[in-house]
């Protein structure tokens, strides 16, 4: 298997394939010394059997949770201007919100009075390197492995200052005013820093994935024309690589701190010319020069763009969506009137890509509160990370956060690791914990023979704690974002780390969240009523069949307020196509999404227009839809759903989840040589094949849309292989073309 891109979202051991050995003490294996009690086998049953009656006799019946017993008012209806259709709006709120509070009408306002109010708070956190050396596993695939020791943390007060200095001191090495600059790093807190700087001058940034690909990346530079590029070492590299190509670069930033200021002359192969030459300057030296030479300050506009951000792009180049300072504070603000409890003494774990607008949102919004950010890794983020030496302490557990952002990949990699551990343990560990688990869900889910009250606490301090010691163990909420979340990897993480999940939908163009669901809401598959700072309208689209006038309002997602971005850079015609202004002023973006609004006004997305495929005997196949299902089986990493207008059946791309598939095949005695001999052998297809059928009928698709053929593939989809996104969507062109003779087969 191949090592995974640092800009990927991963949790290394918890897939179980990446990592040299399990310690002693990870996560789960530690609860089976708790486990091993012979008292266990009674409290299987007399523990629950004496709750149960004591509760009866107490109070005569046992009540279902509110959330079952009567529909609390999400989201209400209102009328707007533009295209006809049904829109809704936060209930809390009569009016949308704009700002977190009076006078935070930029990005560098708000980033400044939150220095000042909580000027004495841990801001940004950074963990010291203590060791880093090189294992060999036994195959001879070398694995780098840190030690990293505790946080170090600037205040709100010293953030401040930095920002201030870093913004003088782009002045001193020659930006000019009007010029762009680019962030191209993996996230830390220099990151934030060179970004909060930039916005000190009213300079745009151009923020781009550390994994886009070369030609995407050239794209970037050169259609926003950066003369200034902030990057780390290894991404230096790739520029350097590729400087030929970039025309109007003229200095570098680099975060990897060293004395001096180099003029580092290009090479014959990575330039032009040879007396081309690029000004590379430390960021501490940038700092310095700031702090010797303030300039004039020339704060932004609320109107002014603050951010050039390029998507990923599942299908062709990526494009540049321009985010606005008002558009950025109005989702600030948004989202802090929804997220419960939220104050300066939160802690926030960051590690996913700040050049995604999820989690740029959510550290710009964890400022705002005055809470701590810790940065981390994907690569280190727990105990058994890939990149953690054997026995010392992943990010996670280090800092104990109180609130994190994931995206579903990793709460499904998550998932998976548990089960895994549970299921090696085997007899009384794994029978606790899945009478555990079933008792915690006939709770969640309404049961009146759920784990209630005493019992709940006695599961969650016999089984639930150490798994919750995984992610640190003081967890209050995460927020899932970027894909839809599965029922069933959400009910797992409510249930053994102890903390909700809100699902957010939002998108680059909107400038992340559009909706969030409530922590109070136990229901799965949807994604929440509209945030305070936008309207949710549906309109019809008659071609799907989708209509505003169905039992449950159904119909294209279109998002309407002071979030809705300004438009595509350079590209007129097709912010003309998705962006309108209604009467009254109004911005709106069509989403290309389908939903449906239920009783509550709530939303839940079903459906995708691009995703729509005709068959040969002219049924529609939802792609998007079927995959969603799909991805719940047991065996699957990653699908691909293919359909042929020629043909009346599906057929699908199969990334196996190794442990899985290795697990079945032992149990059924299957020979094998290696992984890749395994996914080609008749019988593992069959399994698949109906393992797919199995979560089809339990999904309620029809028999067309189950994949009657499939290909499994043992190499996982990376954004490395640019058959995935940095958000782990499949680009479907790219796949469809790089398996091409495999599809074909699979219709011959």
């Amino acid at each position: 298997m191949a090592t995974p891109d640092p800009g990927i979202p991963f949790v290394g051991d918890l897939t179980g394939t990446d990592q040299l050995r399990a310690p002693p003490s990870s996560g789960v294996s530690t609860i089976i010394s708790l486990l091993e009690w012979r008292s266990a086998m009674v409290s299987l049953i007399i523990v629950p059997l004496i709750l149960f009656c004591m509760v009866y006799l107490t109070t005569g019946k046992i009540r279902q949770p509110r959330w079952r017993r009567r529909q609390q008012q999400r989201a209400v209806t209102c009328d707007v201007g533009g295209e006809a259709g049904i829109a809704k709006r936060n209930r809390r709120f009569l009016a949308l919100v704009e700002t977190p509070w009076e006078g935070a009408t930029t990005m560098a306002i708000l980033f400044e009075q939150a220095c000042e109010r909580f000027s004495g708070n841990k801001c940004l956190g950074t963990r010291t390197l203590v060791s880093q050396e090189t294992e060999v596993s036994a195959d001879g695939r070398r694995f780098e492995k840190v030690t990293l020791g505790n946080y170090f943390w600037i205040t709100y007060e010293l953030a401040l200052q930095r920002v201030r200095h870093f913004a003088s001191g782009l002045v001193a090495i020659g930006h000019q005013r009007g010029e762009r600059l680019a962030i191209f790093s993996e996230t830390r807190a220099e990151w934030f820093l060179a970004l909060q700087g930039s916005f000190r001058h009213s300079i745009t940034v151009v923020t781009i994935y550390a994994s886009l690909g070369e030609a995407a990346l050239v794209h970037s530079l050169n259609e926003t024309e950066v003369t200034t590029v902030v990057c780390d070492h290894k991404q230096l590299k790739k520029l350097m690589d590729l400087s030929k190509h970039l025309v109007t670069v003229q200095r570098v930033v680099l975060l990897n701190d060293f004395d001096g200021n180099l003029e580092v002359p290009m090479t014959e192969n990575s330039s032009s010319s040879s007396s081309s030459k690029w000004t590379l300057t430390s960021f501490s030296k940038v700092e310095r020069l700031g702090s010797e030479s303030p300039a004039e300050l020339n704060m932004p506009t609320a109107n002014d763009v603050a951010i050039i951000m390029y998507t990923s792009g599942s299908t062709g180049m990526p494009k540049g969506v321009m985010l606005s300072h008002a558009n950025m504070v109005a989702t600030i603000a948004g989202v802090m009137m929804v997220l419960p409890g939220l104050s300066s003494k939160d802690s926030y774990l960051a590690y996913l890509p700040l050049a995604h607008v999820l989690e740029l949102a959510a550290e710009c919004t964890m400022v705002a509160a005055g809470a701590s950010i810790g940065y981390g890794s994907p690569l280190t983020l727990t105990d058994t990370s890939n990149k953690i030496k054997l026995g010392s302490k992943g990010d996670a557990p280090q800092l104990k956060p109180t609130l994190l952002t994931a995206v579903p990949a990793i709460l499904d990699r998550v998932r998976d690791g548990v089960r895994k551990k549970v299921e090696s343990k085997g007899g009384l560990a794994k029978a606790l914990f899945e009478f555990a688990y079933k008792r915690r869900l006939n709770a969640m889910e309404g049961s009146w023979f759920g784990a209630w009250g005493l019992e709940s606490m006695l599961w969650d301090a016999v089984v639930f704690k150490k798994i919750r010691a995984i992610l640190g163990g003081h967890v209050r909420g995460m927020l899932s974002g970027g894909a839809p979340l599965s029922g069933d990897t959400q009910r797992f993480i409510n249930i053994c780390f102890g903390a909700p999940i809100g699902q957010g939908y939002g998108l680059t163009e909107t400038c992340a969240g559009a909706t969030f669901s409530e922590w109070d809401d136990n229901s799965v598959g949807r994604v929440g009523p509209p945030i305070p700072h936008c309207y949710i309208k549906l309109i019809n689209w008659e071609e799907g069949n989708y209509r505003t006038t169905d039992t449950m309002p159904r119909g294209e997602i279109v998002i309407g307020g002071p979030s809705v971005t300004l438009g595509y850079f350079k590209n007129q015609a097709k912010t003309d196509e998705v962006y309108k202004v209604d009467e009254h002023g109004v911005r709106w973006f069509y989403t290309g999404d389908i939903g449906q609004f239920h009783e509550d006004g709530c939303v839940e997305i079903i459906d995708r227009k691009k995703d729509i495929v005709k068959l040969q005997h002219g049924e529609y196949v939802s792609l998007g839809k079927v995959e969603a299902v799909l991805a719940g089986s047991p065996y699957v990493d990653s699908v691909m759903l293919h359909a042929d207008p020629f043909h009346s059946y599906c057929v699908a791309l199969i990334v196996v989840t190794q442990p899985a598939l290795e697990a079945w095949a032992q149990d059924s005695g299957l020979v094998y040589s290696t992984f890749a001999d395994l996914c080609e052998n008749s019988a593992s297809v069959v399994e698949v094949l109906a393992s797919l059928s199995k979560v089809g009928r339990q999904g309620h698709l029809e028999r067309m849309e189950i994949p009657t053929k499939l290909k499994l593939l043992p190499d996982p989809w990376t954004p490395e292989t640019g058959l995935v996104t940095a958000a782990m969507k499949i680009k479907r062109e790219a796949i469809r073309k790089t398996f091409a003779n495999d599809l074909k087969a699979l219709y011959q």
